[in-house]
C-alpha cells in the first residue's frame, strides 16, 4: 500500500447556494480523492481581483495515496461536474466551485499545469485563516515558514468573517467505532492485508498483520507439501497465538480499535486441508487449548473472490513460492472458510463479495465495502 500524503485543498464558491456547493465538493473529494482528516470553518470573504458576489471559503485537510497530477485530475473533474467552466484567459470570474491544491506534504512542483505550493498561498488571507485553523504548524516548503507566521505577515487586509454553520465531514458516515476488534479474512490473494491497512489508516486503528514472510517453512511447503505441512502449521499457530496475545491484549491509548488481516481460526482451516489425519488430530487439541485464551473479534469480515480472480492476484503480486498454487487448493480453502462461517453468529460476520471490486485502486469500491460493513 502506498503511503498516505497530507494534502491541503482550498475550496471557494460565490454562485448559487454557496454553502451547499462547498458541501457537495467535500463529499466528492472524500469519494474520489481520499479520507478527510479535518475541515475548517466556513469564511465569508469579498471577491478578489474582480467584481462579484462574496465568496464562501474553507480549507480541507485530505489524506490520500494519489499522486499530485492524479489529485489535480480528480479536482478538475469535480469542478466540471459542478458546473465550473475554466476560461483559457485565466481571468478571475464568479464560479459555483473553485478547488485549489495549496500543499501536498513538502512536495514542490512547477509545471505548466500544476504549481505546488500554490504560488499565492502566502498572499491570501482567505486561504491562510482557514489553513491555520486545520493545521497551524504546517510549513511552506519553499518559504520554510509555518502558516501562523505567514498569516501574521501577509499584506492582504481583506475582511474574513467566520460563519457559525459548519460543513459535515463524510467520514463520520463510515465510522466503525462500534467495533473494538475487527478480523479481516479471505483466501490467498483476496486482498485482506490491503483492506486492513486502508481501514487502519482511515480510522486510527492498531494494525496487526500476519508475519508470513518470517516463516521459513512457507516456501518449502509449496515445494514439498507432505514433508513441511506439519512444521508450517505448527509454526504459524505459535506465531499467531503470540502475536494476538501481545498485540490485542495490550491496550493502546492512542488507537481507537484493532484491525487484523487474519483470524486465528484460519489455522484450523488450513490444517484440515494440509495435514494427515493423525497430525490434524494432534493439531486440533493444541489449537483449542490456545484458542480459548485469545480474544474473539467483534466483527469477522470474509472477502470472497472467485478462484480465477485469486489466481490473477497471486500472479500479479509475484511471490515466487506462490506461483505453483492450484485452483483446487484455493477452492478447498474457500470451502473451509464458508463451513466455519456457517457456525458463527450471523450478526458478527460480514461475507463481502469483492470479485468485481478493486478497493485498492478505486476509492468508490473501497467505500462500498465499508458501507456493507456498517449495514
Amino acid at each position: 500500500m502506498k503511503p498516505l500524503q497530507n494534502i491541503y485543498l482550498s475550496l471557494g464558491s460565490n454562485l448559487g447556494n454557496k454553502f451547499d456547493n462547498l458541501q457537495t465538493a467535500v463529499h466528492a473529494i472524500f469519494e474520489e480523492i481520499g479520507s478527510i482528516y479535518k475541515i475548517s470553518s466556513v469564511y465569508e470573504t469579498p471577491a478578489l481581483g474582480f467584481e462579484g458576489d462574496d465568496f464562501l471559503n474553507c480549507v480541507v485537510w485530505v489524506q490520500s495515496a494519489l499522486a499530485p497530477n492524479k489529485v489535480l485530475k480528480k479536482i478538475l473533474t469535480i469542478e466540471k461536474q459542478m458546473g465550473r467552466e475554466r476560461n483559457s484567459l485565466k481571468k478571475y470570474t464568479s464560479r459555483p466551485i473553485d478547488i485549489d491544491i495549496l500543499l501536498y506534504d513538502d512536495v514542490e512542483i512547477e509545471t505548466q499545469k500544476l504549481t505546488i505550493p500554490h504560488p499565492e498561498l502566502q498572499n491570501r488571507k482567505f486561504v491562510l485563516q482557514p489553513l491555520a485553523e486545520v493545521n497551524a504548524q504546517v510549513t511552506h516548503p519553499k518559504l520554510l515558514k509555518n502558516v501562523i507566521w505567514m498569516l501574521a505577515k501577509t499584506e492582504d487586509t481583506s475582511e474574513v468573517i467566520k460563519l457559525s454553520k459548519w460543513l459535515k465531514n463524510p467520514r463520520k458516515d463510515y465510522t466503525i467505532s462500534k467495533y473494538n476488534y475487527i478480523a479481516i479474512e479471505g483466501n490467498i490473494g483476496a486482498g485482506k492485508t490491503s483492506l486492513a491497512q486502508q481501514i487502519a489508516s482511515d480510522f486510527n486503528a492498531k494494525l496487526i498483520l500476519e508475519r508470513f514472510k518470517e516463516n521459513p517453512f512457507l516456501p518449502k511447503f509449496y515445494q514439498e507439501p507432505s514433508r513441511y505441512a506439519f512444521p508450517l502449521e505448527m509454526s504459524f499457530l505459535a506465531d499467531r497465538y503470540q502475536q494476538l496475545v501481545e498485540d490485542i491484549t495490550q491496550y493502546d491509548l492512542f488507537k481507537d480499535c484493532v484491525v487484523a488481516d487474519y483470524d486465528v481460526y484460519k489455522s484450523m482451516i488450513f490444517a484440515k486441508i494440509t495435514l494427515s489425519e493423525e497430525e490434524h488430530s494432534l493439531y486440533k487439541k493444541l489449537f483449542h487449548l490456545m484458542h480459548k485464551e485469545l480474544p474473539k473479534p467483534d466483527l469477522y469480515m470474509y472477502l470472497y473472490q472467485t478462484t480465477e480472480r485469486l489466481l490473477e492476484n497471486i500472479k500479479k503480486r509475484g511471490r515466487k513460492y506462490e506461483q505453483s498454487i492450484e485452483a483446487e487448493y484455493l477452492m478447498k480453502i474457500n470451502e473451509g472458510y464458508l463451513d466455519f462461517i456457517k457456525t458463527q453468529h450471523a450478526g458478527n460476520v460480514k461475507l463481502i463479495d469483492v470479485s468485481e471490486r478493486d478497493f485498492v485502486n478505486n476509492r468508490k469500491d473501497y467505500l462500498s465495502v465499508l458501507k456493507e460493513v456498517m449495514d
